[in-house]
């Protein structure tokens, strides 16, 4: 750990003192809602020629910045507001998700699964890595900078002791050679030690990242490395100890809780590197000026044609180690290789190579181009290591190829009508009969001085399952699946209102051959079909300095025994915000609340690292059990802190707080968190 912290100092002070960037001198910005280019609410009458962040007048640049993410892997990026907004900053940090939508076994970054089922993604690159969605960024959810001036972010959560307590140390910086080149790193180092036994996380990440953007070439590149190590212990002995503990002879602490494992360990380690780049060809014309405009006529490049090439490879190993006696615990039902031997050493290995290559005429070079027409081919090799169940040292090795082909239509530009489709189709090896399409259209119109958006978004396509899913040869698993492909139809609608503060979702879906992790904890698939229904809606209110934020969401699986779903999910955060010293100083000081009915959740299991339905044998409901956290939030100058007590209703109501089977959430306990912003 002090290796760890050391390293987190040197890189984070290199950065700061690297040279700035060049840019001419710029006025912040500050859009029709009053927000400025960093997404803080800002007074125009206090913003002068020159600010910071804070409002202050400085003597160097003022700086500007702006952020985004790749989208897809046609390398189409998205613009996303600069990490430096305070609401909801307490929950940044919390592995259930901002708004609580997620299971997860109590420690911070443990293994989680989000409750509801429109929020799930794909389970790449492994289902070994998609549990660990809090920690592990992907490259379509990787930040990009691009800034005038130095740009650093450090950001530290503390909880606990050093005995059950956990930290969270994050440093990110991205710098500006010219106005077109900028570069940086992100350092990630995550330990939490666990308020039950033998559950503690570590967890680190260093990424490097780079990008050009120019008028005829543009690129953006990432490396990122990770280690993920999480101890395992199988949940408590008998919930007895959270839900009635006077029928337990003695008081226990939680970290004294029996656990029903204690020599366990899952290990990840993967990396990427990730590289996606286009050239344009165009022409230039000139930018029209307005009438006895005097100054030399300037000209803007404008694209015509692009040509696209993104390449990922990557590597990602998963080992599963225990010495606990399993014999004896009978937690497993089966025991393949050395059935004599109580002790388990899993691995696994998966490389992949994807390449894509495409060509698009661009959205907008004259009055007869209303849509942007894109054409791409991609092929991926992915070779995959598992254990030899025969006993030889010699592992079994499977290799698949895929090639597909599809095509992007897109209208971005305007405010009245966007629309987006994308879709390919496999032709060659383990893609042969897969396709995906998808797409989605918004249209936004005035409405009593406010503008209305209306969204609809759609989805078809039909996907072999995960290799992981098909093959897996392990101690206690074992199969070899012939499986057929999953067809799914997902149609959504959206209606927003932004100064109602309103937005209403709508969606249903249905899946053919739906693959999941069954009773046993192995891979099936349901035959024929099966349904879920969805309704959201975010409603929030302000009176005043008084703010209530809601976000309802109810949803219906046709197959709870299958797909077990929660029929409604409650998040409220009643909060009061208001600004202090010369209102320099932001503040919210509230309390919010999550809760969701109860139901049969997935179980977890470590030896395969993942969620499954609960054993016909050990049927326990959770929910129905609100978690209430309590807070104050600040905001001052560069520099965002919160305090907040989690679980701060524990002992109010009946204990059953649990957020997956035999695993209870951490008791009542104080967090804080800081973030200090640097532009210089």
């Amino acid at each position: 750990m002090r290796r760890i912290l050391l390293l987190y100092i040197l890189l984070s002070v290199i950065g700061l003192t690297t040279v700035r960037a060049q840019f001419d001198n710029g006025r912040q910005r500050v859009d029709e809602n009053g927000y400025d280019q960093y997404g803080n609410q800002v007074d125009p009458a206090m913003i002068p020629d020159r600010l910071d962040s804070a409002n202050v007048e400085i003597q160097g640049l003022a700086p500007t910045l702006y952020m985004w993410r790749i989208k897809n892997q046609l390398g189409d990026r998205t613009i996303i507001p600069a990490d430096t907004a305070y609401h909801h900053f307490q929950n940044t940090n919390l592995t259930d998700g901002l708004t609580g939508h997620y299971n997860y076994l109590a420690n911070m970054g443990s293994p989680r699964m989000s409750r509801i089922f429109f929020e799930r993604r794909d389970p790449e690159p492994t289902i070994f890595m998609e549990p660990f969605s809090s920690f592990f960024i992907r490259p379509t959810e990787f930040n990009f900078t691009n800034s005038n001036v130095p740009y650093t972010n450090l950001t530290y959560h503390k909880a606990g002791n050093k005995v059950n307590g956990e930290e969270h140390f994050k440093s990110y910086f991205s710098v500006n050679v010219n106005k077109k080149l900028a570069f940086g790193f992100n350092i990630d180092y995550l330990y939490g030690r666990g308020y039950y036994n033998n559950q503690n996380t570590a967890y680190f990440n260093a990424a490097f990242f780079g990008s050009y953007i120019g008028d005829k070439y543009q690129m953006q590149a990432i490396y990122s490395n990770n280690y993920l190590k999480t101890n395992e212990n199988g949940g408590i002995e008998d919930d007895r100890y959270i839900t009635a503990p006077e029928e337990i002879p003695q008081e226990y602490e939680s970290i004294n809780i029996p656990t029903k494992l204690s020599k366990t360990t899952n290990r990840n380690h993967d990396f990427y590197v990730f590289l996606t780049q286009r050239y344009n060809l165009g022409f230039k014309r000139d930018i029209p000026q307005a009438e006895n405009d005097t100054t030399p006529t300037k000209q803007e490049f404008v694209p015509v044609t692009s040509f696209i090439h993104t390449i990922q490879v990557e590597r990602a190993r998963h080992t599963f180690n225990s010495n606990d006696d399993m014999r004896e615990k009978n937690y497993y039902q089966n025991t393949y290789l050395a059935p004599d031997n109580p002790i388990a050493h899993d691995s696994t290995t998966y490389v992949g190579i994807k390449n894509t290559v495409g060509i698009a005429l661009l959205e907008g070079f004259n009055k007869y181009a209303k849509a942007g027409l894109t054409a791409f081919a991609s092929y991926k090799i992915s070779k995959y290591t598992l254990m030899n169940m025969n006993g030889s040292p010699s592992p079994d090795k499977y290799n698949e190829n895929e090639i597909f082909v599809g095509g992007e239509l897109s209208k971005r530009e305007g405010n009245v009508l966007h629309y987006h489709a994308i879709g390919e189709v496999g032709l060659a090896g383990k893609a042969i009969g897969q396709f995906d399409v998808k797409g989605d259209i918004d249209l936004n119109f005035p409405l009593w001085k406010d503008t209305v958006s209306l969204i609809a978004r759609g989805e078809v396509s039909n996907k072999l399952a995960p290799f992981y899913m098909r093959h897996y040869h392990s101690k206690h698993f074992l199969w070899d699946n012939d499986m057929d492909k999953e067809f799914r139809t997902r149609i959504e609608g959206e209606l927003s209102i932004a100064r109602w503060r309103t937005r209403l979702k709508a969606g249903v879906e249905n899946i053919k051959n739906y693959t999941y992790f069954n009773q046993q904890a192995t891979p099936e698939q349901k035959s024929g079909s099966l349904q879920v229904l969805s309704a959201s809606l975010n409603q929030d209110f302000k009176f005043g300095i008084f703010h209530l934020d809601n976000k309802m969401i109810w949803q219906k699986s046709s197959d709870q025994t299958v797909l077990p779903l929660p029929d409604l999910s409650l998040y409220h955060n009643f909060y009061m915000q208001f600004k202090l010293a010369k209102k320099v100083l932001s503040v919210q000081l509230g309390a919010d609340v999550r809760y969701f009915t109860k139901y049969n959740a997935p179980a977890y299991t470590p030896a395969i690292q993942n969620f499954h339905l609960q054993s016909a044998n050990d049927q326990v409901k959770i929910g129905g059990y609100p978690i209430v956290n309590v807070y104050a939030n600040l905001h001052l100058k560069r520099t965002r802190f919160y305090v907040m007590m989690y679980h701060v209703n524990q002992g109010v109501s009946r204990p059953n707080y649990f957020l997956s089977p035999h695993y209870p959430i951490n008791p009542r306990f104080l967090k804080f968190g800081l973030s200090w912003n640097f532009y210089d």
